[in-house]
């Protein structure tokens, strides 16, 4: 017999949770896999050029370590497809989801070392080294910031600010009956406190 699921806040199962997480999931690879395409395919071509024979010892190795970078990150991207077909039919999809999420993470992760380490490269090539120092750097904070941390820091403080601010607006809108609780989530409690 299978135990009852509980419900969530969004009043949906386990099943339908992991249903849902894994749909936005590959919604989300699907926006990150062209940007990993065109540079892979651009990187597949650099050494057919002419000018790859003036490349400095520095900027090949660092070329070649792009090149590892975008395929890994290729491969982490894509792996979560290839692991929802090969396991869906046994009933794992919560374990699909948190494996498929770490990849996406990691993927992720590689594809901003690779495009910082293009830009790296193509820097150091057209200008020296102290501008390719400066422009990987601020694009390593970008990524960093906005890709990573702002992320991690966001989840407890908007949402719920945002959902507050909406229910007093609602409140101030539609006024419940003096004394009334306007919502029971603790989070969302807003009393109408005219005559008070």
């Amino acid at each position: 017999m299978v135990p009852p699921q509980k419900p969530t806040p969004r009043n949906e199962s386990d099943e339908e949770r992991a249903d849902r997480n894994l749909s936005e999931l590959l919604q989300e690879l699907r926006v990150a896999l062209p940007g990993v395409q065109v540079l892979f395919a651009f990187l597949l071509t650099v050494p057919f050029s002419q000018r790859f024979t003036t490349l400095s010892d520095f900027q090949e190795k660092l070329y070649f370590g792009v090149l590892v970078c975008v395929t890994l990150a290729t491969v982490l991207l894509i792996a979560p497809t290839a692991g929802h077909r090969i396991l869906f039919q046994r009933q794992q999809k919560e374990y699909v989801v948190s494996v498929a999420n770490k990849q996406a993470l990691f993927g992720l992760f590689l594809l901003a070392v690779a495009m910082c380490g293009v830009v790296a490269l193509i820097s150091d090539y057209l200008y020296g080294a102290p501008t390719s120092v400066i422009s990987t750097s601020v694009l390593a904070l970008a990524f960093i910031g906005l890709w990573f941390v702002g992320p991690v820091l966001a989840p407890g403080q908007a949402p719920a600010q945002g959902l507050i601010r909406r229910a007093e607006l609602q409140a101030a809108t539609y006024p419940a009956p003096r004394g009334s609780v306007v919502s029971a989530h603790p989070d969302l409690q807003c009393l109408d406190r005219r005559g008070s």
